[in-house]
């Protein structure tokens, strides 16, 4: 059986605090959609700015193979007849083959919101929905606040669907707008209308106030809804609407419903992240099927029942959505987390190796460090643990200096001497403060051996502290990206001296990045992502 989709994130997803959408941001997540195959794309309200005027413009030149552009809007306004009603105008005018009316159903907003009488609204719904039908526009009505607006007044609000029904909408969706409703009153509400109108269309639209949108979705779909509307990531005002890339998997894989073409399915977890970056929010990384935690193994025992059969801690194959499986590294990892990791990494990591640089892992974390998001000082510390590991360098002493000086302001310099392959380089460097100064110094004492470091950049440089209450005593721990290419890896350190915190994973990081790019590694020339790997008895 098949459901169709409906995307509101172009118009309800934009109503989420922080995401303001331009018209080309707009135009590019609908072309990312009709590519997942959802049936209909919601591109916004036409009658409410000059940002969505321009959209359904210019949406009409995008070659779309699946989706069906819907223009939202309102019922007409009281006392005012469609044709005459500048809103309804405006969805006319925006030309699209959908239009989607919102009407309302509970008598709290009859009377405190619309400030009419029932019958008057009543009029409103069928004679907008018939006008529009008229126009030859498939029309779908969303019943707004239905489920609060049933339980207030259950004859009213079954009044206002026959009145769309009456009008012609092609398919009626009963919206839990306030999100407060729970799964069994949707399934009890739902069915009464199944009852009453059976030849008609039912669709469902939930919000997630009480953390439920995605379960009273898929409530409503067990009784028989063909039409499901949500957003990308759950995108949407308050606390957020349904979130399809949960329930576009959760109907498809465990219930066989078909939602959008099989095939397509494995580009959800691109889609949620693209769409993510171009709102400017930061993918959520704990989402369900697509968020890069979904398929995450932590705990020593999980791991290690994961490496011998992956279905012990996964409820889906990860791929089916383009999601992947991967290993963490922390104090509660087994031995299989850091022989999984090196496999990860591509490293030739025997057991005891991966037991050595367990035990280093749970110590160091009991002192601050984490691992969790330093992937690159767990890969470095395995290359260690090899009986033929030879440092790249070695310390001998560095001094950082802070200065107030006349003329120039603050001035931070940095001395760093270390051994290369029994050659002393000695060198200083000036930089924005101490932790700049001493990157700079490191690089200049090397660079002549490893020109490759003037392809490095760090990128990202965060400080946390740990225990506050110890004041200026407190242990820092410090997290760094390092880029270089493509290729990106993070490292940390901690300690009492965010210096010496800063140092660890400095060196973690130019160690790490020399080896990627091929001195003395054992993944030279490789994509740490796509290497394979063997287990040293």
């Amino acid at each position: 059986m098949a459901i169709a989709i409906y995307d509101t994130t172009l118009r309800d997803g934009t109503q989420r605090e922080g995401i303001s959408l331009s018209v080309a941001d707009k135009l590019r997540i609908t072309q990312l959609l009709d590519d997942l195959g959802v049936a209909y794309v919601e591109g916004g309200w036409p009658g409410s700015n000059p940002r969505d005027v321009a959209y359904f413009d210019q949406v009409q030149d995008l070659d779309l193979k699946h989706a069906r552009i819907a223009a939202f809007g309102s019922t007409c306004r009281k006392g005012v007849e469609p044709a005459a009603d500048a809103n309804i105008r405006a969805l006319v005018d925006a030309a699209t083959p959908v239009v989607t009316l919102v009407g309302k159903t509970s008598m709290l907003h009859v009377n405190d919101v619309l400030q009419t009488t029932p019958q008057e609204n009543l009029r409103m719904i069928e004679a907008s929905v018939s006008h529009l039908k008229s126009l030859g526009r498939e029309v779908v009505y969303d019943a707004e606040h239905f489920f609060d607006g049933i339980k207030l007044d259950l004859e009213y609000g079954m009044d206002t669907v026959a009145a769309a029904v009456r009008g012609g909408a092609d398919c009626v969706v009963l919206c839990d707008t306030n999100g407060g409703s729970l799964p069994w009153e949707i399934a009890r509400y739902f069915r009464m209308m199944q009852q009453a109108f059976p030849e008609v269309s039912l669709g469902i639209h939930t919000h997630n106030d009480s953390e439920l949108a995605v379960a009273n979705t898929i409530a409503a779909v067990k009784e028989g809804a063909t039409h499901v509307q949500g957003t990308i990531n759950g995108y949407g005002e308050r606390c957020g609407n349904a979130n399809l890339c949960s329930i576009i998997p959760d109907l498809q894989l465990k219930m066989g419903y078909e939602c959008v073409p099989a095939a397509n399915l494995t580009t959800l977890t691109r889609l949620a992240r693209t769409v993510a970056e171009i709102a400017n929010l930061a993918p959520d990384t704990h989402l369900a099927f697509v968020g890069r935690s979904a398929f995450a193994h932590k705990g020593g025992i999980h791991v290690a029942a994961v490496r011998r059969n992956a279905d012990s801690y996964q409820h889906i194959e990860p791929t089916l959505v383009g999601n992947e499986s991967r290993v963490l590294v922390s104090d509660l990892s087994g031995r299989g987390n850091l022989l999984s990791k090196a496999e990860e990494l591509g490293l030739d990591t025997t057991r005891d190796e991966a037991v050595q640089v367990l035990q280093e892992v749970k110590e160091l974390e009991n002192q601050g460090f984490v691992f969790e998001g330093a992937e690159a000082s767990v890969a470095i510390r395995l290359h260690r643990a090899r009986p033929d590991y030879t440092p790249l360098f070695e310390l001998i002493d560095y001094t950082t200096i802070v200065e107030q000086r006349q003329g120039r302001g603050t001035v931070a310099e940095a001395m760093v001497k270390i051994e290369i392959e029994g050659e002393i380089a000695h060198t200083a460097a000036e930089g924005n403060g101490p932790v700049n100064a001493l990157d700079e110094a490191l690089r200049k004492a090397m660079r002549s051996r490893y020109p490759e470091l003037d392809d490095f950049h760090l990128v990202d440089y965060k400080v946390r502290i740990l225990d506050g209450a110890s004041g200026t005593a407190a242990t820092t721990r410090v997290l760094i990206d390092t880029q270089c290419g493509s290729q990106r890896w993070s490292t940390v350190g901690a300690g009492t001296n965010i210096i010496q915190a800063s140092w660890l994973a400095l060196v973690d990081s130019v160690e790490y990045g020399l080896r990627i790019a091929g001195t003395e590694s054992p993944v030279a020339s490789r994509d740490v992502s796509e290497t394979a790997f063997a287990i040293r008895e």
